[in-house]
């Protein structure tokens, strides 16, 4: 059904929460992208709250309320992940990304015709939020609500549970102890 799917991490950086959870990429998701099929496969599979834009934003940000899915429809885009100096990945039309809250994401390059196509679990709203606008207070906070969102009941691409989050490590055992302690430090 789908080609390839590449996982990536990162620990937090700075004010960017990043996940214990992998940012998924599809290789060849929904096989010649377009509109009306990858968004399609999306709302098949309960991520819902579509929409469609040329790219993404091209500033750094993350969502807290939600994770979110990006197909490509038409084009290709290239995304710095996790921060500024992060991973630089491109993407092209039939790639989706799977991306955890709190992954930090931003547009770098792109070609002229691009259009991409996002949704959310279940429809959830999402939130906006740029490491260098957000306060310390409210970067904790994000930072707890975005540890406490459910695991989506399924992949937006193959529609089968997302068993890349449901077997990764436990923030005890993936690391995350020192992290999440300082998220209770008065700041």
């Amino acid at each position: 059904m789908t080609g390839k799917i590449e996982e990536h991490q990162s620990m937090p950086r700075g004010r960017v929460p990043n996940s214990r959870f992998p940012l998924l990429i599809h290789r060849g998701g929904v096989p010649g992208g377009g509109l009306d099929a990858v968004r399609g496969r999306f709302r098949e599979n309960g991520w819902l709250n579509n929409w469609r834009y040329p790219g993404i934003y091209t500033y750094h940000h993350f969502h807290s309320t939600t994770h979110e899915c990006l197909g490509v429809a038409e084009g290709w885009m290239e995304l710095e992940l996790f921060g500024k100096g992060g991973t630089k990945v491109r993407v092209e039309a039939g790639d989706v990304v799977v991306m955890p809250a709190g992954v930090s994401h931003c547009m770098i390059g792109n070609s002229d015709d691009v259009m991409v196509t996002g949704g959310y679990p279940e429809g959830r709203d999402w939130d906006n939020i740029q490491e260098e606008f957000v306060s310390e207070a409210d970067f904790r906070a994000a930072a707890k609500l975005i540890m406490s969102l459910p695991i989506p009941a399924s992949d937006p691409v193959t529609g089968r549970p997302l068993h890349q989050w449901r077997d990764a490590p436990s923030s005890v055992d993936g690391g995350w102890n020192d992290f999440r302690d300082g998220l209770d430090a008065s700041g």
